[in-house]
Parts: C-alpha cells; sequence; structure tokens
C-alpha cells in the first residue's frame, strides 16, 4: 500500500512536469518582432514619407529664410530688412503665427535681384548726413503723416536718408554688434521720439521679445530704423511718417529703466548709429 502511494505520488509529478514543459515550449509561440506579416503577402507597409516643410527647395538660395527655433514673422523682416506682412504675402501664408522650424520663406520681393552684401557698413568709411541739426525742425515735426501707404524711395537714394537723432538725451550705451545692436538713449518717460528720417511704419506693437513697446519704420529697401522700449505707440502699421514726426513716448516697457533703444539696420544688418548720426 506505502509503495502504490509512492508510485502515485511520482507519477502524478511526472505528468505535472510534462503538462508545464509543454506549456513553456516556443513551438507554437509567435515571434516577439512578428508585427508586419500579413495574409496578403507577408511584407509590411513602409513607413509614411514625411511631407517636405513648405520651401524647402529653396534652402540656401539668396534671397531666402530658413526658420529657426524661436523666430517670429517680425524677428525675420528686422534681420532682414522687410515689413512682415510683405513676408506673409510673399509666401501665401494664411496664417503668420504659424511658422514652422526649418520652413524657408522668401525675403526679397518676387522678381527683385537679392541685396549684394554690404560693404558700406564694414568698411570703416562714417557715412553722415548734410543735416547737422539733432533734432528735427519744428516744422516738420509739425507735418501730418500721410493717409495712405506708398512705395519707399528706391534703393539708389539709399544713401541719402539724412538720418537725425531720434531723441535728445545723452547715450547709455553705444553699439556692440555681440551685446547691444543699436544705441541706448537716456530721457524720462514721456518724453518725445522721433522718426529718423522718412519712412514708412512696418511694424508698431509689443511682439518681439525684449523690445518692448517697438516701432519700425522702413526708409527705402536698403535702411530699416527701430525704436524700443516705448511708453506709448502714436503710429500704426503702414502710416507714412517724416523725419521729427513723434512716433511715441520714451518708456521703460521690457527694459531695466526708462531709456530709448535705437537701431539702424542696413539690408536687415544692425549697424552702429554713430556712423550715420549728425554729430553732436
Amino acid at each position: 500500500m506505502l509503495v502504490s502511494r509512492g508510485l502515485v505520488h511520482l507519477g502524478c509529478v511526472v505528468l505535472a512536469g510534462a503538462l508545464l514543459a509543454g506549456c513553456s515550449t516556443p513551438i507554437n509561440r509567435a515571434p516577439v518582432e512578428d508585427r508586419g506579416t500579413f495574409s496578403s503577402g507577408g511584407v509590411a507597409p513602409a513607413a509614411p514619407e514625411t511631407k517636405p516643410l513648405p520651401g524647402a527647395e529653396n534652402a540656401g538660395k539668396p534671397g531666402y529664410y530658413t526658420v529657426k527655433p524661436g523666430d517670429t514673422l517680425i524677428r525675420i523682416g528686422l534681420e532682414n530688412g522687410q515689413s512682415w506682412k510683405d513676408i506673409a504675402r510673399w509666401n501665401k501664408l494664411d496664417n503668420p503665427d504659424l511658422i514652422e522650424v526649418g520652413q524657408v520663406l522668401r525675403v526679397i520681393a518676387p522678381g527683385a535681384a537679392a541685396p549684394a552684401p554690404s560693404v558700406a557698413a564694414d568698411s570703416g568709411v562714417v557715412t553722415r548726413p548734410v543735416a547737422s541739426s539733432p533734432v528735427a525742425p519744428a516744422a516738420s515735426a509739425a507735418k501730418p503723416a500721410a493717409s495712405t501707404a506708398s512705395a519707399p524711395p528706391a534703393a539708389g537714394a539709399a544713401e541719402d536718408v539724412g538720418f537725425i537723432w531720434p531723441a535728445s538725451g545723452s547715450v547709455l550705451a553705444g553699439f556692440d554688434e555681440a551685446r547691444n545692436k543699436g544705441l541706448d538713449i537716456g530721457g524720462k518717460a514721456g518724453e518725445p521720439v522721433l522718426a529718423a528720417a522718412d519712412g514708412r511704419v512696418v511694424y508698431a506693437g509689443a511682439g518681439l521679445r525684449g523690445y518692448g513697446n517697438l516701432v519700425i519704420l522702413k526708409h527705402n529697401n536698403i535702411y530699416l530704423t527701430a525704436y524700443a522700449h516705448n511708453q506709448t505707440l502714436l503710429v500704426k502699421e503702414d502710416q507714412n511718417v517724416r523725419r521729427g514726426q513723434k512716433i511715441a513716448e520714451m518708456g521703460s516697457t521690457d527694459a531695466d529703466r526708462v531709456k530709448l533703444h535705437f537701431e539702424i539696420r542696413r539690408q536687415g544688418k544692425p549697424v552702429d548709429p554713430t556712423r550715420y548720426l549728425p554729430a553732436r
């Protein structure tokens, strides 16, 4: 009787082991990586191709710009000497606020030749206008702005812009291409900020980080000027202004103190404004 029970117990153990071994055999298990076998032919479908970004075929060509992280259309316009509205129109952007990193944008007018590299700004030649007064004549400041926009002067007249100082305060910080792309001019809140030359307002707002309330004027196909940190803006986009016209009031928006940050950009590149402004 004891022998029989031992045999029965041993048989159960052997049978259980056989069943467990049968469950663990890999013969009927599907391979882990077998994700693409189909009865239609056993070949997995190819991954969908990535759609090229708009304008990718123009990458690297003169007159085109590849969007980088952190870019906005306003900044791209400033860096390329253009109105953000023109860039939006040239590239048929339905929503100018939606641009993608890697997207390639036209930054010159269709049919226009890409501008030649700037020489005057880097040659050490000091360019000064004929006008010598640091502020505009009262008569010029009193002239009303034109009610409709017009095309800026031809590029051939670029060096005859005749810039004046946009504010009468002392210079707090000079031009340094790496750290300060213009001049910081001191003053009191509410003091007038003047247009440095005739031009058209291509931006008026606070959409460019680090500039606060900002006005950008386009003077011709070569030059832009920028006026930052204003307390109040007195002009609107597409408005024409005259040299010496009050376009804003000095303030401290996005700045550590009341000041005007003033830039002159030649073909989008910041240049030392003191090379173009009359001596004080």
